[in-house]
């Protein structure tokens, strides 16, 4: 079974060599497509002689949906689906922390992303049912839960009486005062709510750490991209955010060559990231994908893309290790992910000596640092 990615053309590309590899391997297997990809272009995996069904991402949870052979492609229109989103992840085997879904899709249409024609419109799983799987796995021993989506920010926009993420944040740690560790995965700067903001200031069980959806840090380039935060809004949130939490960490999603981007541009998203302090970057160049309107805009050269995306990472290595550096002399409560390995409230990755339970909370002294995460001996 392969669950494809669709947020580049080379994801797309990578999951098609997959299948053509996995084929010559297992000639006798039968071989189930599924996921964004095979959402947004069924046909295209329908033409591969390697594969027997392609199933969409509403279809593949569906009851017998693997074992049905009387059509070869389930597809359906994902705009169509409208009941909140009740797929909610129990906690994952042999890893620290769990993930608990409570959203997915997207209502915005960002020029360069086609993610909402894979996931559909957004929806919000009820804050009821988020806090029974949370007060669940905190039950069963899960130190760290995380809350995921598509577009997390965006939960509850969809449910009655319109309530937001920082009032499901509030309730949970309400009403799991069990739970030690509580954490956000990528949210969009243009939607932190006032209680969210007021959390971040006073509850230490969430964790000081924002992955920012920034893409850039140029405004006419973040206009073309149709995002709704511009680089002072960014800038101010981090202030903001800092003066209320000074621990925080910060990273970021930043692309790379963006059509029409001038050097002037690259420049004003280099900048960012020094003067924001961001720590964390996920780089991406830029892949055209069809069917967007970033598509339909004069290209950056592919050497160029290259180049910015080059350039970009070191920059964020830098950023790392002025981060890594800051952390010296420190004792960092870390989740210890396996033997060797803990992640610090901020999310700067802890290396130390010796073997620990994974999933246990112990506290680090922070003797140096390797470039990619701190060099640490447990504290009795």
């Amino acid at each position: 079974m392969f669950n494809t990615c669709a947020v580049t053309n080379e994801a797309v590309r990578q999951a098609r060599q997959a299948i053509r590899k996995a084929r010559r391997e297992r000639p006798d297997a039968r071989f189930i497509v599924t996921g964004c990809a095979a959402q947004i272009d069924p046909a295209a995996f329908a033409a591969m002689p390697e594969v027997d069904l392609v199933l969409g991402n509403a279809e593949k949870a569906a009851p017998g949906a693997l074992l049905d052979t009387s059509t070869r492609v389930r597809v359906n229109d994902i705009m169509s689906i409208k009941e909140t989103a009740g797929h909610l992840i129990s906690g994952l085997k042999d890893r620290a922390r769990a993930y608990v879904e409570v959203q997915n899709g997207c209502d915005h249409r960002c020029t360069f992303c086609i993610i909402p024609f894979g996931r559909g419109n957004s929806r919000s799983a009820p804050a009821g049912e988020v806090v029974e799987q949370i007060r669940r796995l905190a039950a069963e021993g899960y130190n760290e839960v995380v809350l995921t989506g598509v577009d997390v920010t965006s939960w509850g926009s969809d449910l009655p009486g319109q309530p937001t993420l920082g009032q499901l944040v509030g309730r949970i740690l309400k009403l799991v005062p069990d739970l030690p560790r509580l954490r956000l995965s990528s949210i969009d700067a243009a939607e932190i709510d006032p209680d969210l903001f007021k959390l971040l200031e006073t509850e230490p069980r969430l964790m000081p750490y924002l992955h920012l959806s920034l893409q850039a840090g140029d405004n006419m380039i973040l206009k073309r991209m149709k995002r709704r935060h511009s680089r002072e809004d960014a800038l101010k949130l981090v202030a903001e955010v800092r003066r209320v939490r000074p621990d925080t960490a910060f990273g970021a999603d930043l692309i790379a060559g963006f059509p029409t981007e001038s050097e002037e541009a690259f420049e004003n998203t280099l900048k960012l990231v020094e003067e924001a302090g961001l720590a964390f970057l996920h780089v991406f160049p830029y892949s055209a994908r069809p069917g967007t309107p970033a598509a339909r805009m004069p290209p950056v050269k592919g050497p160029v893309i290259k180049d910015r995306a080059r350039r970009l990472r070191e920059a964020g290595q830098a950023g790392l290790e002025r981060h890594l550096q800051r952390q010296v002399g420190r004792v960092l409560s870390g989740l210890v992910e396996r033997d060797g390995v803990a992640r610090a409230e901020d999310f700067t990755e802890i290396a130390f000596t010796g073997e620990a339970p994974s999933g246990q909370i112990l506290a680090f002294r922070v003797t140096g640092h390797d470039g990619s995460r701190v060099t640490a001996e447990r504290v009795a």
